[in-house]
């Protein structure tokens, strides 16, 4: 079973206070998880901790069977004069396809995220909303073990959020772990289960113990 479990979480940067503390979790292939809580309650850095990017100042993290990790970012990121047909094509093809057999799966793909009729214009030309779902569409074609998404709404308006939250919930469905930083209720309610970091934040002016 594709999964990624946390024991006894913690986490603070040099001699600050902890942004979390006692975290324990599990997320399986199927689910997408949010993760929600206030703005510096560790969202963005648990992700990173989940991805190996970080390691935790106290606890343990372990993958079982995750091979490919992928990573949506708040603000996106591409290559300025690429295609945005080719952000998607070049994941497929190192998996193995032939251009030939990659470009209509990325359009099938980028159909999804609705950014299919941008698949001719260089990325720079994009909207924000627009690269933002077409680093969504790319994360889905490296067909990850592990999904790590930060605030993907975060950029868009009402109608695009509920395209993307609903593709997020079908990701899920496969043999994908997905894990959401959100604060959007509706990205909320489209995930399988939620764990609110304030749940797991120190009293104020509780340190913890030293690590």
């Amino acid at each position: 079973m594709v999964s990624v479990s946390a024991t006894g979480l913690a986490h603070r940067f040099g001699s600050s206070a902890y942004l979390f503390d006692g975290l324990d979790l599990e997320v399986r292939a199927g689910e997408v998880v949010a993760l929600v809580g206030p703005s510096g309650s560790g969202k963005s850095t648990l992700l990173s901790i989940l991805a190996g990017w970080v390691t935790p100042t106290r606890g343990q993290v372990v993958h079982h069977g995750i091979a490919r990790t992928g990573w949506v970012f708040q603000n996106p990121h591409g290559s300025p004069r690429r295609s945005a047909l080719d952000h998607v094509v070049l994941p497929l093809l190192a998996h193995g396809r032939t251009r030939r057999a990659a470009e209509p799966e990325a359009h099938e793909i980028m159909a999804r995220f609705d950014v299919e009729g941008v698949a001719d214009r260089p990325f720079r030309a994009l909207s924000g909303g627009e690269a933002q779902r077409l680093m969504l569409a790319r994360a889905v074609a490296t067909a990850p073990d592990l999904l790590l998404v930060d605030e993907p709404t975060a950029q868009l308006d009402l109608a695009t959020s509920a395209t993307v939250n609903r593709v997020l919930a079908q990701v899920g469905r496969n043999a994908t772990a997905v894990v959401v930083a959100t604060h959007d209720p509706a990205t909320r309610e489209a995930c399988t289960r939620v764990i609110d970091l304030a749940d797991h934040m120190p009293a104020m002016g509780v340190t913890g113990p030293e690590a």
